[in-house]
């Protein structure tokens, strides 16, 4: 006890010598014995009073599960009691004389699997680990196919409104009709240059707002020496004219509107109303055709009633009331365009053109603009000879009329045929000859079946 408590107080504060204290330290050293690992001192596991070979390594959750796996795989052979101490460790009994030894395996890795129940047969699980991306959106497909499936389910089945609303139209006989298909009637002209397919539609917007400026109304009331019928008398002369010199038809279709405009712009006595015919046929002329008729040959054809003079003055005052403008939209450029639209054979195209100059020719037609002319004349043409649907989804697209906007201007039409006059013979003779299909022999659409066919 002395010599210890002078060690304790030499190493509290005295000084020792460096040699002794070296030889000292050594000698401790060599009789110090290294500590054990507590953290894996294990219970000795004993197998018919034979101890088993230590396990060297800590026994973790994933090598615990190992050796439970390899005792109870053992089971089929003997009668194996497996036990957790605790510490967490396997205590393994058998009657097998062999000992259970635990092969370590590589490290992979092992899914968590839960403490077994003793004498229970425990499989290690395999564990997918997928993406957290592709499950949420596999549910939110599903979830969206499940609620299509909902929603076409509900559109399909019938609602009460649905069948009663149906059995209504079925009871007026306005039973549903498959959609019409619009035709593309620019088709065929796509390599066309002179079709100009990439402008036509814009044009035609174009000639529908030009149509509303340069369009006259009922001027009658403010001439003093003319009427309606002298008009269509000087319109009626002005086809023969038209067609002894053999002109093209947008020059006929400018020259009415030329007289028109000028008539609606100035009074003009009765022995002047032929020139202001040859003097419009002759400006027209002059813009539409490539050889356009002289000046002399103008005043032969009306029997010298008119000197070269006045004729060439009547043109100057045309044009200064006219302020020059003649580029605008006449009836015939609406006739082509709809003409087109309506697919027609030689018959319907003839009767087209014979429907709409006997419009021109009749006053009762400057009520409507020229498209509304245009677009009448096809239909009624298109009822006088039994064309079935009389009017189409085609038609309404390119003209911009529905049949019930038409119903007026086609039964104007159609009477100007059925009621011809006796003595203003000029339009009837051009299209009763056999190049023109006789159309004008065609017995006319009456108005009743005009009006059904609206209304059905």
């Amino acid at each position: 006890m002395a010599s210890r408590n002078i060690v304790q107080q030499q190493n509290g504060g005295e000084a020792v010598p460096g040699g002794l204290k070296q030889k000292k330290m050594a000698a401790e050293g060599r009789n110090r014995r290294a500590l054990g690992d507590i953290g894996n001192v294990a219970t000795t596991r004993v197998v018919q009073g034979k101890p088993l070979p230590q396990v060297s390594r800590p026994v973790t959750r994933s090598f615990c599960a190992q050796l439970l796996a390899n005792a109870q795989a053992r089971t089929a052979n003997g009668n194996i009691k497996v036990e957790i101490n605790k510490n967490n460790q396997p205590n393994v009994t058998t009657k097998v004389k062999e000992p259970l030894v635990a092969v370590r395996k590589p490290l992979q890795k092992q899914p968590i699997v839960a403490k077994p129940k003793p004498a229970a047969t425990v499989k290690p699980e395999e564990v997918v680990i997928a993406n957290t991306d592709e499950i949420e959106a596999e549910k939110k497909k599903a979830l969206n196919k499940k609620r299509a499936s909902d929603v076409s389910a509900r559109k399909q089945a019938p609602t009460l409104t649905a069948t009663l609303t149906a059995r209504s139209k079925a009871a007026c006989g306005l039973s549903k009709k498959p959609k019409e298909q619009i035709v593309d009637i620019d088709a065929a002209d796509i390599d066309n240059e002179l079709a100009v397919v990439e402008y036509i539609e814009d044009m035609y917007k174009f000639y529908k707002l030009a149509e509303s400026e340069t369009r006259f109304h009922d001027y009658m009331d403010s001439q003093l020496e003319i009427n309606a019928r002298m008009r269509a008398i000087l319109i009626d002369w002005l086809v023969e004219v038209h067609n002894k010199f053999e002109l093209n038809p947008e020059t006929f279709y400018l020259t009415i509107n030329i007289v028109d405009r000028f008539l609606s712009k100035k009074p003009t006595s009765r022995r002047e109303l032929q020139l202001v015919g040859l003097g419009a046929m002759l400006i027209a002329s002059k813009y539409e055709e490539i050889w356009a008729p002289e000046v002399n040959d103008f005043v032969c054809i009306s029997d010298r009633a008119y000197t070269h003079h006045q004729v060439l003055s009547m043109e100057k005052s045309i044009l200064g009331e006219l302020e020059w403008y003649l580029t605008v939209p006449t009836p015939y450029v609406y006739l082509v365009r709809f003409i087109k639209a309506s697919i027609p054979d030689p018959n319907v195209e003839n009767m087209v053109y014979f429907l709409a100059e006997l419009g021109m020719m009749n006053y009762e037609t400057v009520a409507y603009c020229y498209s509304m002319i245009a677009a009448s004349a096809v239909y009624a043409a298109r009822i006088t000879l039994n064309k079935t649907p009389a009017w189409t989804e085609t038609l309404k697209l390119h003209t911009g009329f529905s049949e019930p906007q038409l119903i007026d201007c086609t039964n104007l039409l159609v009477s100007f045929h059925a009621v011809p006059d006796q003595k203003l013979r000029a339009i009837h003779r051009k299209y009763s000859s056999p190049e023109k299909g006789a159309v004008a022999l065609l017995p006319p659409a009456t108005l009743a079946s005009t009006s059904s066919i609206i209304h059905s």
